[in-house]
C-alpha cells in the first residue's frame, strides 16, 4: 500500500472523529444549557391553538399516502424531464428513446393505479 494512500485514510479518519466530536459537544451543550421546566400543560396534546377533541388515536386512510406517493413520483419525473429537455438536441435520438421508455414506465404505473381504482375519491 502506498504511503500517500495511507495518509488519505488518516485524514479521513481524523475528519470523521472531529465530526463525531462536534456532534457530541453540541448535544452535550444543548443538554446542559437548555431550560427545563416540565409541566402537565406542556405534555398535553395541542391542535393549532384549539383544545383537542376526541381520542388521541385517529386512523388515516391509505389513499392519502397513495396520493402523496403519486405526487412524489410525478414530481421526480418532472425533475428528470426538464433538464433533459433543455439539452435534448445534444443527445440525439438515443436519448429520446430512453426518455420515452422512462415516461412510458411512469405512464404504465399511472394506468395501473387508475385501473385499480386508487385515484377514485370514495
Amino acid at each position: 500500500m502506498d504511503t500517500s494512500r495511507l495518509g488519505e485514510y488518516v485524514t479521513f479518519g481524523v475528519l470523521l472523529l472531529v465530526g463525531f466530536a462536534f456532534v457530541a459537544v453540541a448535544m452535550t451543550a444543548n443538554r446542559i444549557l437548555r431550560p427545563s421546566a416540565p409541566s402537565a400543560a406542556k405534555g398535553a396534546a395541542y391542535e393549532c391553538g384549539v383544545d383537542p377533541v376526541g381520542k388521541d388515536w385517529a386512523q388515516v386512510q391509505i389513499r392519502y399516502y397513495v396520493y402523496a406517493f403519486l405526487f412524489v413520483l410525478f414530481a421526480v419525473e418532472a425533475v428528470f424531464l426538464f433538464p433533459w429537455a433543455a439539452v435534448f438536441r445534444a443527445f440525439g435520438a438515443a436519448a429520446a428513446v430512453e426518455m420515452g421508455l422512462f415516461v412510458g414506465v411512469l405512464a404504465l404505473g399511472l394506468a395501473y393505479a387508475w385501473r385499480k381504482g386508487v385515484l377514485r375519491w370514495r
